[in-house]
């Protein structure tokens, strides 16, 4: 099965559970730039389930759109997971879904550091119960649309397995 194929997999997985459910969902965004939305848009069915999107690509983006406090940017860097996290609760206190995923990370090529490198991604989940959790993952051995997709799949997967 390739990526491609995956990810609409994924995304039509999402819009049947949650519209069996009747639930709505939202995605914040950052070094994907919008392909989760995308992916969930692909497929017929979508505007039953997918609430919106936030493109937050810039830390004042975070900040304006997703209210995520500035000091957490500040303290702990864009790519973290306190910022995953806040960016998580951000996309459902300002929507009307019922759970949301965020992603935030280092694409690359440039951008890395020894303790942040590139193809570093941090995902947040949050839920209307209280459900918040964050999970790392190091995409290395990729090139930027390489980690762009990777986090776009693994963002999908762990969407659905909060539904």
């Amino acid at each position: 099965m390739t990526q491609t194929h995956r990810i609409w997999s994924l995304a039509q997985a999402i819009i049947d559970k949650a519209g069996a459910e009747g639930m709505m969902v939202a995605a914040a965004e950052s070094c994907t730039g919008g392909m989760i939305a995308s992916a969930l848009t692909d497929v017929p069915g979508a505007s039953a389930i997918f609430e919106r999107g936030f493109i937050t690509y810039t830390n004042e983006a975070k900040t304006e759109m997703l209210g995520v406090p500035a000091k957490i940017i500040e303290t702990n860097g864009a790519v973290s997971a306190p910022v995953a996290r806040a960016m998580a609760k951000g996309a459902l206190y300002n929507s009307r879904a019922d759970v949301a995923v965020s992603v935030t990370g280092i694409a690359g090529p440039s951008g890395g550091t020894d303790r942040k490198p590139v193809g570093l991604v941090w995902f947040g989940l949050a839920d209307r119960n209280g459900v918040t959790r964050v999970e790392r993952r190091v995409f290395a051995t990729g090139s930027r649309d390489f980690v762009r997709t990777k986090a776009t799949e693994t963002a999908l997967h762990l969407m659905l397995r909060l539904l």
